[in-house]
């Protein structure tokens, strides 16, 4: 394991030291054995965006307290439990959401992937977009994506990982360009989505989202989605509470409350 998850477990040692915590109560708060609390203070084991934000909540402090938000977030992709490591085992992201998030992002990229505009930067806040977009209009998550307020804008903190293995799947492929005088990341499609993975109202809010935001760069994308009040409430490097679209107003609200709109 790396000198970043030493360094880390050793600071969530001296907090739980600090709190007058147990390691039986910290596995407690977290949901997992002691065994696996050890390995994380010990740096042994890889933490899950779900428990760095658990470690948040109960410390009382910004993420960026408890790492570098410059280093990519460990995020636990889901998999088949196995007999011997189930301690282990941390399913971050429900396999359906995985398959969600897969399909979400081909379907970006076979309608919109093609515009020079659209890199990695500007796809983060599309995914924000309609994951937000989706829960506001019917209660309920589409991706259900982990975001994080960074100073660019909501980035979802599952990307990397899940980019990755559909790299190695062979499902996308990465290619750095340049977007006038900027360095970017643009992903091409190397397979069309499986629209029977999408319900027709996820279509709907995806398309809508498209069409409202995908000709934005990434300055004008990132300054808009800055306004949002989900954005504007939340503590930078803190996760952004999906609860806090029930407060948006125009132009981001996309639920008309008056009607009973469901």
């Amino acid at each position: 394991m790396s000198r970043f998850y030493s360094r880390l477990g050793e600071k969530i040692k001296d907090l739980r030291v600090s709190k007058g915590l147990s390691q039986e109560k910290m596995s407690v708060e977290l949901g997992i054995s002691r065994v696996s609390f050890s390995q994380i203070e010990n740096g042994d084991r890889k933490i899950t965006v779900e428990e760095v934000s658990k470690l948040s909540e109960l410390f009382n402090i910004p993420c960026d307290v408890l790492f570098d938000l410059k280093q990519d977030i460990s995020v636990a992709l889901a998999k088949e439990p196995k007999r011997e490591s189930k301690e282990e085992i941390r399913i971050n992201v429900p396999q359906k959401k995985l398959d969600k998030f897969k399909e979400v992002l081909l379907y970006i990229l076979n309608k919109a992937g093609s515009k020079p505009n659209i890199g990695e930067t500007v796809i983060y806040k599309l995914l924000y977009f309609i994951d937000f977009d989706f829960y506001e209009k019917y209660e309920e998550q589409l991706i259900g994506a982990t975001y994080l307020k960074n100073h660019y804008g909501p980035t979802p903190a599952e990307f990397k990982e899940i980019v990755k293995s559909m790299k190695e799947d062979k499902e996308l492929m990465e290619v750095k360009d340049q977007y006038f005088q900027y360095p970017q990341t643009k992903y091409l499609p190397l397979r069309t989505p499986d629209l029977t993975k999408l319900k027709g109202n996820e279509i709907q809010i995806i398309d809508a989202v498209l069409e409202r935001l995908s000709n934005c760069n990434a300055i004008e994308i990132s300054e808009y989605s800055h306004s949002d009040v989900p954005w504007l409430t939340t503590e930078k490097g803190q996760f952004i509470d999906y609860e806090k679209v029930f407060y948006r107003a125009k132009p981001y609200s996309v639920r008309n409350y008056n009607d009973g709109d469901f």
